[in-house]
């Protein structure tokens, strides 16, 4: 059963939920999402592991946001937490946003991190019209008073492909939910910090010498795969992986495949001491 804490970070305090016992393993989400993306991963690996479940800034129980960041920031808010419950070093699953931190996060502090899995992600600064995009989508959140229809089914095919949005209605009804709860002020300051603001990190990522498995959904329509892919090609040894019938929220809609994926790379890289 997850339990709930409060962080002190540089981005403000931060929800981070915990269970299990053993080598830490922390779980970052995507814009606009909470930890209970991770709910199926949280359960499966608090078996084997301290889970540690991040609301990041300005998302969930987490305190809101009045300002932009960088994604060092965020590494920082990770280290913040690692160091907060006393942990040396984790591994990292992180989802968009959280697998574009979770690669600054290696990059910058190799010393405390095992592996990283890094899903629907991206190492490049966004383009124009992704940048266009997301602003009328704040724009239109603001005059609706929050991500309410008819924005919500434009957000949805954003986050969820085809496969989902046909044949997975308890994971369209997570999201829907979430979206409802996303408090519109403080989450801009996120998007703006992560869309339009978002550096590019190829340069960065290639200094990262931890074992990183990266990988993407065959329908996401925000990071496609060859985006994705990229983001691998920049980080040296990195593994590629592309799940079938996933969009931009891999672990909510393929979440058994992707608890195998991370207990095989697990198992195949066994980090020294975790």
């Amino acid at each position: 059963m997850l339990v709930d804490h409060e962080v002190p970070t540089v981005l403000g305090r931060i929800r981070v939920r915990t269970d299990g016992d053993g080598p830490a393993m922390l779980m970052w989400p995507s814009l606009l999402m909470d930890g209970d993306l991770w709910a199926a991963q949280a359960a499966h690996f608090a078996d084997r592991f301290t889970v540690l479940v991040v609301d990041p800034p300005g998302h969930g129980g987490s305190e809101p946001l009045t300002g932009g960041f960088t994604f060092e920031e965020c590494a920082t808010v990770i280290e913040q937490v690692l160091d907060q419950f006393g942990v040396p070093r984790a591994h990292v699953l992180g989802n968009s946003w959280g697998g574009m931190v979770g690669g600054t996060f290696a990059a910058l502090h190799p010393d405390r991190v095992g592996v990283s899995v890094l899903l629907n992600a991206t190492a490049s600064a966004a383009g124009r019209r992704q940048q266009i995009e997301y602003a009328a989508m704040l724009r239109a959140a603001r005059l609706l008073g929050g991500i309410k229809p008819p924005l919500t089914r434009s957000v949805l095919r954003a986050f969820l492909g085809p496969t989902t949005l046909r044949a997975r209605p308890d994971v369209v009804r997570a999201v829907r939910t979430a979206l409802l709860r996303v408090d519109v002020d403080s989450a801009s300051w996120a998007v703006r910090s992560v869309v339009p603001e978002r550096p590019d990190q190829r340069e960065l990522f290639a200094d990262i010498r931890t074992p990183v498995l990266v990988v993407a959904g065959d329908e996401d329509a925000t990071f496609p795969v060859s985006e994705t892919r990229s983001m691998a090609e920049a980080i040296p040894g990195a593994g590629f992986v592309v799940i079938d019938g996933a969009a931009h929220l891999a672990a909510l809609e393929a979440p058994y495949q992707v608890n195998a994926l991370v207990d095989d790379f697990l198992a195949q890289q066994r980090p020294p001491g975790m």
